[in-house]
């Protein structure tokens, strides 16, 4: 009987092992994930679980008695060591797993501040996986001083999470502004001016120099000389796809694990999903760091591993939610040269990026209608007119109209 191996227990692995049996294939199936803890959701770490909002449990994407009545051997605390293409097998602590086909879930690693300048030192962090919110946690209180590097998405969500809990924070961001590399400066504003009124310190176009103390960290000097006194350190300067394993294996990686139309690398028999793998978008190589798409490309593979043979179709969309704001994102915006604001009601608004006459992409604050009919005309290729778009009086539902 037939054994898919799965390497990697997250979003991607979870969702692709459900996918298999869902569609009916009958032989054994293994996952391997390093953690102790099931598969679980990494959306809420930073936010309701680290405030004590959100238990453990509920954080499990599915109960864990589930992989157990499906017959999905779950290994956790399994690291794997290496692949052998030629003998199909997978060496796990002294154990070597045969496969019959093999797919690579691994995700993505964070990058970490140089022990240099004191990366190493207790009370710096990152925000990954359940053990860092957990070293994380203590140090998230009132009155506390903590220093965010990098201003991403992952660092704004910190922000706010520790400006909520009463914590003096300073954001530091080593470009001419947040949020530069994802998103136009219409909303990197936005976002400025949110946290600014929650008493964010954002510096931008000011990195860090070192960190400060003897063995916890105590202090920062910036790049501008600015010198700060500090209890924690939250690290957001970006992730790396985890194909170290996959390189070691012989596998082509370019930007991560190379996948083709369908999911397979450059062994047949060996199949990459999620943050890990690279993808071709519209005659462009990327990847895509979502829950969406570890969802979407790992049920695709599952389907192609049982012979489905189609091809694995995007609609990148994205969410971040800071303080009462929830940021959602239809599209990619690469490519752009300008942009639409729409006021939406109240306070909400909405930025359109197009290129020449054609939508990429929407960033929607607070204004879901607006980015459900931006999601919608991306996905008919639809782009209206920009100046119809601006128009306040345009009714948005009225662009999806034949």
């Amino acid at each position: 009987m037939s054994h898919i191996v799965v390497i990697g227990a997250g979003q991607a692995g979870s969702s692709l092992v459900a996918k298999l049996r869902s569609e009916g294939f009958e032989g054994e199936i293994t996952l391997i994930g390093e953690e102790p803890t099931p598969p679980y959701q990494r959306p809420p770490l930073s936010k309701k679980y680290l405030t004590g909002e959100m238990d453990l449990e509920r954080l499990f994407l599915r109960p864990s008695a589930y992989y157990a009545d499906n017959n999905i051997e779950l290994l956790l605390s399994s690291a794997a060591k290496s692949i052998d293409p030629e003998a199909r097998t997978v060496t796990v602590g002294d154990r070597k797993i045969p496969y019959d086909q093999l797919a690579l879930t691994t995700g993505s690693i964070p990058r970490r501040l140089p022990d240099a300048i004191g990366g190493g030192l207790k009370g710096v962090h990152v925000v990954r996986g359940l053990a860092d919110v957990d070293a994380m946690a203590p140090g998230v209180a009132t009155g506390k001083r903590v220093l965010i590097v990098g201003g991403g998405y992952i660092g704004l969500e910190a922000a706010s999470v520790c400006a909520k809990m009463g914590m003096t924070v300073t954001l530091v961001e080593m470009a001419e502004r947040i949020l530069q590399r994802v998103a136009c400066p219409e909303t990197s504003a936005y976002f400025r001016d949110l946290h600014r009124a929650h008493g964010v310190d954002i510096r931008e176009g000011v990195g860090l120099d070192r960190l400060v103390g003897e063995d916890h960290v105590t202090g920062a000097v910036l790049s501008d000389g600015t010198k700060l006194a500090l209890d924690m350190v939250i690290v957001g300067v970006g992730i790396a796809p985890a194909t170290e394993l996959a390189e070691e294996a012989g596998l082509v990686v370019e930007n991560g694990i190379r996948t083709d139309a369908q999911g397979r690398t450059s062994d047949p028999s060996i199949w990459a999903a999620g943050d890990c793998a690279s993808l071709i978008y519209k005659g462009n190589r990327i990847r895509l760091e979502s829950v969406q798409n570890a969802i979407d490309q790992a049920e695709c593979v599952a389907s192609n591993m049982l012979g489905a043979g189609k091809d694995y179709a995007p609609h990148p969309w994205f969410w971040s939610d800071q303080y009462d704001v929830k940021l959602q994102i239809a599209g990619l915006n690469t490519g752009y040269d300008r942009v639409v604001v729409r006021p939406g009601e109240g306070q909400t608004v909405s930025h359109w990026y197009y290129a020449g006459d054609t939508l990429l992409a929407v960033d929607a604050m607070n204004d879901p209608r607006a980015y459900m009919v931006g999601k919608r005309l991306l996905e008919a290729g639809k782009s209206p007119a920009a100046e119809v778009v601006a128009d306040p009086e345009t009714e948005l539902k009225a662009l999806l109209r034949p």
